[in-house]
């Protein structure tokens, strides 16, 4: 009798395996993070940019860290940034054109030109995420330009506003976990858009105030700043440039392995310029061109 039953149930769970798996169960191994969505395409390719306008935005964060203190207003002039981060497929053609160039570590171009190519490049120092963007025919964004593309005009505590973040729209706090691998440890760089804090108000998922998406967590982002702990003191209040030197440059938007203090639109982390981690990706920006500055590209 109880064989008969551990059969009965088996051949039920194998049943229900099958089905699964050829449903949902693949798509989630197919987007690879499951509490994150499969890849859309409706904003764009990756390489898009934004037009973020001219105008004014709160920078910094009197209750936050030492370094992100005093709150201050600063006008930044139009500029574009890329929608996404840059992903291994793009950074892979960048490694094609110059055999010199030392990819990051655990870099496999088979992955990154295949399946995976949707994942951000990380691994990638200072330096030559620099020599990438401009090889582009871009720029590093300042780190003004970084906060305001995250925080937008209204103050707000993440990209996507005041809630906390969930598994469903970043990626983060895999610290415990540490790396896996690229297919399980980092998120398409076009998902975190549909899911559980979507329907509980948050229309656009993970995206910021202008559109941009995973400006929290997936990958911690270079911008060109040098870092200096007590800049915000007495920093240019139009266009800030960042200090003319430094030891270290600034890294935006916390990671797949960071806790949400870290994902705030105004933490700031730092590195050497020729530091390499696996949680450190990038985005890249410009100026617009006059017909640029009238639309998005």
């Amino acid at each position: 009798m109880t064989r008969m039953w551990l059969v009965g149930i088996m051949s039920v769970w194998c049943l229900l395996g099958g089905l699964t798996t050829k449903t949902g169960w693949s798509q989630d191994a197919k987007a690879g993070n499951s509490w994150l969505d499969t890849p859309v395409e409706d904003d764009g390719p990756p390489g898009s940019m934004i037009l973020i306008p001219e105008g004014e935005f709160l920078m910094g964060d009197n209750d936050g860290s030492r370094n992100e203190r005093p709150e201050h207003t600063v006008w930044l002039d139009a500029y574009l940034i890329d929608r996404y981060e840059v992903t291994m497929a793009e950074y892979q053609k960048y490694l094609d054109q110059d055999y010199s160039i030392e990819p990051p570590p655990l870099w496999d171009d088979g992955v990154a030109s295949g399946e995976l190519g949707d994942r951000p490049a990380v691994g990638v120092t200072w330096n030559y995420a620099n020599k990438y963007c401009q090889w582009v025919g871009k720029r590093l964004p300042t780190e003004a330009e970084w906060e305001k593309a995250a925080r937008g005009s209204d103050g707000r505590r993440y990209p996507w506003g005041h809630m906390q973040p969930f598994v469903d729209i970043a990626n983060y706090n895999q610290g415990t976990t540490g790396w896996v691998n690229y297919k399980l440890t980092l998120s398409p760089v076009t998902s975190g858009t549909r899911g559980m804090s979507i329907r509980h108000g948050l229309k656009e998922g993970g995206k910021s105030a202008y559109g941009l998406y995973h400006m929290a967590g997936n990958a911690a982002e270079w911008v060109n700043d040098w870092y200096d702990r007590f800049y915000y003191e007495d920093s240019p209040k139009k266009n800030p440039p960042g200090p003319a030197e430094g030891e270290f440059k600034v890294l935006r938007g916390g990671s797949w392995e960071d806790q949400p203090v870290n994902l705030r639109v105004t933490a700031r982390s730092k590195g050497e310029v020729d530091y390499q981690d696996l949680t450190t990706g990038f985005r890249c920006a410009k100026a617009p061109s006059k017909d640029e500055g009238k639309s998005e590209k």
